[in-house]
């Protein structure tokens, strides 16, 4: 019997080339090894302030570009998180068995509270990881695939389950993170020691999975490498022509070594161009099949529905067992 796999992703902006390669590309290859359950995490994107239209247009969009990507509902559940009320209340119950300098000392929550003044930092901030971790436990999950830097949220989770499997028996399963080794993190193409992301209000840092063409090539040949013109992979400070060989080996295939000797005393601008062409080459078939999706909202609106009735039947089962062993009537 396959293990279940729970992953969520928020629609909170643009769907970067780093979220295809760090998520969406292993989220896709697991269908085939896990029974997989997938989230758009709708509930977590607002602990940011969203415009209410442009968020509903993430939301389809994002839902898009996975069935798009390869996200197959044969052999998966794929849900919006804010149609199946089980998550939110299974959260509040959580948070009870969860204590406040557990989510004081989270990583994320420090950086993100330190960029803003204390009246602006609500309590959906703060207690975000106990959301996540009523997302992860509802489905009994025995794995939770992250990147380095949701490692932690994990193990917070694991935590509260422990402590509530100590007080009412083995209700939930505990999960075991999966850390992606390659292209685990993409960096910023302006700023390589930043991680690529949406909200980088350069728009020549981060490759968006429906660009076109001629923005990915214009965007790669403005991206920052370094100054001794190799193509060589260091782990010391080459981190802009690193990050190149990382996206290029990510969407190839092809491992470190053979990259240096492919493209052995050829300059940067020759190994840009083959970046380029392997992101094209990776992305018009998504953005193709991502135009038939975004006409045909009535199919969209069907997954919804019964994917969220799917996700129900099984986290209504373990919310259930919650609250009678907690003593609700």
């Amino acid at each position: 019997m396959k293990k279940t796999m729970f992953s969520a992703v928020q629609p909170s902006g643009a769907i970067t080339l780093g979220n295809y390669i760090g998520y969406i590309k292993n989220a896709v290859s697991f269908q085939n090894d896990y029974n997989c359950i997938f989230a758009l995490a709708d509930l977590h994107a607002i602990t940011v302030r969203q415009d209410s239209k442009v968020f509903s247009k993430n939301i389809l969009e994002a839902y898009a570009i996975f069935l798009a990507s390869g996200i197959n509902l044969e052999k998966s559940i794929f849900f919006l998180q804010s149609q199946v009320y089980t998550h939110a209340e299974l959260a509040w119950i959580l948070s009870c068995f969860t204590q406040f300098g557990e989510l004081s000392r989270m990583t994320q929550f420090k950086d993100k509270s330190s960029k803003k003044a204390h009246e602006e930092i609500n309590s959906g901030l703060f207690c975000y990881p106990t959301l996540m971790a009523a997302d992860i436990l509802l489905y009994r999950t025995d794995f939770v695939p992250v990147g380095i830097d949701q490692k932690q949220h994990v193990e917070l989770t694991r935590n509260i389950a422990k402590r509530f499997n100590q007080i009412y028996g083995d209700i939930f399963t505990i999960p075991e993170p999966i850390i992606s080794k390659t292209g685990e993190k993409i960096m910023s193409l302006q700023e390589p020691t930043k991680k690529m992301s949406k909200s980088d209000l350069n728009k020549y840092s981060y490759i968006s999975v429906l660009n076109s063409p001629d923005e990915i090539i214009k965007k790669i040949n403005k991206s920052v490498t370094d100054s001794n013109n190799e193509i060589k992979f260091s782990k010391s400070n080459q981190t802009g022509i690193n990050n190149l060989i990382n996206i290029y080996l990510s969407l190839t295939d092809k491992n470190i070594k053979q990259i240096e000797l492919e493209f052995e005393n050829k300059n940067y601008g020759i190994f840009k161009k083959a970046v380029s062409e392997a992101i094209i080459e990776e992305l018009i078939p998504i953005q193709n099949k991502f135009k038939d999706y975004i006409r045909n909202l009535d199919y969209l609106n069907s997954c919804f529905i019964d994917n969220s009735k799917k996700a129900y039947d099984i986290s209504s089962n373990i919310l259930e067992t919650v609250k009678k062993n907690v003593g609700f009537i």
